[in-house]
């Protein structure tokens, strides 16, 4: 069955859903192929860029798709409210004040904080029991040939960005190809710049290269899928890692993009931006914007459609989700603001509110996990390192010591989702930490530049999920109990202080 193929008739989509049934059968009787992985990783994208969850502007066939044929956790936070230290959560399992990567320090020349050498992860873990594992996107977790880079974090093979700055672009002059560089046929794209109010159609050209990196990426990626397909049928599973760039700026999108025109048509009344917020002008911004997703959704179509293709798309978990919610509205020259880009949710990327925190997110593996379920429930980034290896039949490789939770047992529809469920972040570099349990969320900034914590907020999300209104002393026993999760959960990081939360967690 094609991945856009409509059916029609009511005997089409029973005969698929026999099929689906008899496929997972047929890999439970073989004890030895085990479930596939896919994990997409966008960067930047918020709940109210996906039509199937709002968007009236942005058109997303394939992850609409995604959403109709899995299980949506509707309260999932990544992990963390900025690239690294969100993905130093998923690949280890640890939240923010037990993870040892909490925020978004840069190293030179290139490359960010590193991991300790031997950490371990999730692709490590998945290579350790027979996984061939593949990652492709921006990496952002240690820089090339430190001890934390792909190739020493569990992935036999690793293409794209190894930095989130050298990620500013999408038309840079090379890529990493595991511990290589390869150049790619650009000429020298500028990376920032003002031009005049007189500016043309020639002169935003200037910041449009010739090979677009997302596509590479993708393309390598489906590579890595075609390669693997073959050896998952004989009994070697694959994990495929894609941490999409896409739609993190710079706003660039080849100008040939099929849904551009439309998009510019649909944003009559969208302005250029000449520049001076950050990253390249960009003629067409909101239309440049909607159509970075519409062709980053067509790459996930391409990986669905080689999963059909290779009859591997039954024995196959895919998770969709996002690093952190969108952008602020102005930056690089993107109004997320008139997009909705995080719908009702209060705060941008980089904030402790569940605009920056909560992101979309999807899991569907078929047969096993519902179609169209939604789970309400607080979960993490934290949780999928436990939840996939158990899905995949490896729970007894679970490290101890963990603060992510094996949802399996909730997801496949045997257990129900813990509604008290508790979740804690925090961010070094925005001084502020911020708790959830059940219905009630805090939050705690620092001030005297992080000297001293400020007060406590908190919020009742079910009763005010756009967050406005401080009910800490009406219910002084909700905030004395957040305040001491707080404080539980913070462990002090020498490398990442937070001198306010380092003080109480040295004075317990």
């Amino acid at each position: 069955m094609r991945w856009f193929q409509s059916t029609a008739s009511f005997l089409l989509p029973m005969l698929v859903i026999t099929a689906r049934v008899a496929g997972v059968a047929a890999a439970a009787e073989q004890p030895d192929i085990r479930p596939n992985i896919v994990v997409f990783l966008c960067d930047d994208l918020g709940e109210g860029d996906i039509a199937a969850l709002g968007s009236r502007d942005i058109k997303t066939p394939s992850i609409d798709r995604l959403f109709a044929d899995g299980t949506r956790l509707a309260r999932h936070w990544a992990g963390n409210a900025v690239c690294a230290p969100s993905r130093c959560v998923l690949m280890t399992g640890r939240h923010p004040g037990h993870a040892v990567v909490r925020s978004n320090r840069e190293v030179k020349p290139e490359g960010q904080h590193p991991m300790p050498e031997g950490t371990v992860t999730l692709a490590s873990l998945l290579g350790e029991a027979g996984y061939a594992t593949g990652g492709f996107g921006k990496w952002g977790l240690g820089a090339p040939g430190s001890v934390s880079d792909p190739l020493a974090s569990g992935f036999d093979h690793f293409f794209g960005y190894n930095c989130q700055r050298h990620a500013h672009t999408f038309y840079p002059d090379y890529l990493w190809d595991d511990d290589r560089r390869v150049p790619l046929d650009n000429p020298p794209v500028p990376r920032g710049g003002k031009l005049p109010p007189d500016a043309g159609p020639a002169d935003f050209a200037t910041f449009i290269g010739t090979t677009y990196s997302a596509d590479v990426i993708a393309d390598a990626s489906l590579a890595f899928l075609e390669q693997a397909a073959g050896d998952a049928k004989n009994g070697k599973p694959f994990f495929l890692y894609v941490p999409t760039t896409v739609p993190h700026l710079a706003l660039q999108v080849p100008p040939d993009e099929p849904s551009l025109p439309g998009y510019i048509e649909h944003f009559s009344d969208d302005k250029p931006y000449r520049g001076g917020g950050g990253y390249v002008p960009c003629e067409h911004p909101l239309a440049t914007y909607a159509a970075m997703i519409t062709r980053m959704d067509r790459h996930l179509g391409r990986i669905m459609q080689l999963l059909e293709k290779q009859n591997l798309a039954d024995n196959t978990i895919v998770l969709f989700t996002s690093d952190n919610g969108a952008t602020f509205p102005g930056c690089g020259g993107i109004d997320t603001g008139r997009l909705k880009s995080n719908g009702s949710l209060r705060g941008w990327k980089g904030s402790p509110y569940e605009g920056g925190l909560r992101v979309p997110t999807v899991i569907r593996f078929p047969g096993r996990i519902a179609a169209g379920r939604v789970i309400e429930a607080p979960n993490g980034f934290e949780d999928w390192l436990p939840t996939l290896l158990s899905l995949v039949g490896l729970a007894d490789r679970v490290p101890k010591g963990l603060d992510g939770v094996d949802l399996s047992s909730v997801l496949l529809g045997k257990d129900e989702p813990d509604a008290d469920r508790s979740l804690y972040r925090e961010l070094t570099e925005g001084r502020w930490q911020a708790a959830v349990a059940g219905r009630f969320k805090a939050i705690r900034r620092g001030k005297n530049k992080g000297r001293e914590a400020g007060p406590l907020v908190v919020y009742d999300l079910l009763a005010d999920p756009a967050e406005q209104v401080d009910i800490a002393a009406e219910k002084p026993e909700v905030a004395a109990r957040l305040a001491a999760f707080i404080d539980t959960e913070h462990e002090p990081n020498e490398a990442f202080a937070l001198p306010f939360a380092d003080t109480a967690a040295s004075a317990k």
